[in-house]
């Protein structure tokens, strides 16, 4: 087009693009149909009209980007552009079939569309809507797991006090069936028998969360934190007044056995306190825990 038939900037712009996309009868049926899908896939649509930069940038293999060999028309309008471009009010949050896009939704669009584009020959359509329904199903699950784990947090995270198991259950069960129901609610693609894979995806990741959200709470219950030194002083105190008896008594063997024992319960709790205040050995430590554990329930 030339300046005199479509003026530079936004209005010459949208008259160019009214007429470009316009439909008639004349037209052959699948141009129509091209006008018409462009209008489908965008809720708005702007154009910008820009002039020739100059015969130095077009002409000139050497040209290395310099403001002095770009032409006066081209960085006027270029300093109209910019700021209508990036301009607040004209930047729109981008909607994929009806439903906002989130930075992490776009995470998951990108890494479904370069999976599809390693290949050395460019994908089908088919191939392209997969990974789309795939991308929208994965964002949706993002935004599901994102509601639950700060929910959670605001129950039992790391500032908040213990809460008790059954309360915590409780609190879990309404907050992941809420979770669910957003996964539910978002509009996605492929239908609902495509999106059963990622609920149940969901599902999976959500309950793997719940179980070292019941560790960190237990965590900070004070009598659970106790319990392994709790049952090691248990043990001493019982083996030394087993050996105190026994001894008396003249059982000599039981005495002794009651004695290593004593002995055997010290030395495990001075190694556990010492696996608590330096970090080293912590499998040794899981293993003094879990053996405690199991005395404790006994």
């Amino acid at each position: 087009s030339f300046p005199y038939e479509f003026p530079y900037g936004q209005e010459g712009g949208m008259k160019f693009l009214e007429k470009r996309l316009k439909i008639s009868e004349n037209q052959h049926e699948e141009l129509q149909n091209v006008r018409k899908h462009i209008h489908s896939c965008f809720t708005n649509i702007s154009c910008f009209l820009m002039p020739h930069p100059g015969l130095k940038v077009a002409t000139n293999p050497h040209f290395d980007g310099r403001i002095a060999e770009i032409d006066g028309d081209f960085l006027n309008n270029l300093k109209v552009l910019v700021p209508w471009l990036l301009s607040p009010k004209n930047i729109d949050v981008k909607e994929i079939n009806g439903s906002k896009i989130t930075c992490r939704g776009l995470l998951e669009y990108f890494k479904a569309y370069i999976k599809i584009y390693q290949g050395e020959e460019l994908p089908h359509p088919k191939s392209m809507l997969q990974a789309t329904a795939e991308a929208n199903n994965l964002a949706a699950v993002a935004a599901a797991k994102d509601l639950y784990n700060k929910k959670m947090e605001d129950v039992c995270g790391g500032d908040r006090p213990f809460l008790a198991p059954n309360e915590l259950q409780a609190r879990y069960s309404s907050i992941r069936e809420e979770a669910l129901q957003l996964f539910r609610g978002v509009k996605k693609m492929g239908g609902e028998e495509f999106s059963r894979r990622y609920l149940q995806q969901l599902e999976s990741e959500i309950d793997e969360v719940f179980v070292q959200y019941i560790k960190h709470n237990d965590s900070k219950n004070i009598f659970h934190a106790a319990r392994t030194p709790a049952t090691l002083f248990v043990v001493i105190f019982v083996m030394y007044v087993a050996a105190g008896i026994t001894g008396f008594v003249g059982v000599d063997i039981i005495a002794s056995l009651c004695n290593m024992i004593l002995g055997l319960a010290l030395i495990t709790l001075c190694t556990w306190a010492y696996i608590r205040y330096s970090g080293e050995y912590r499998e040794l430590g899981a293993v003094i825990d879990q053996v405690a554990g199991a005395l404790w329930d006994q």
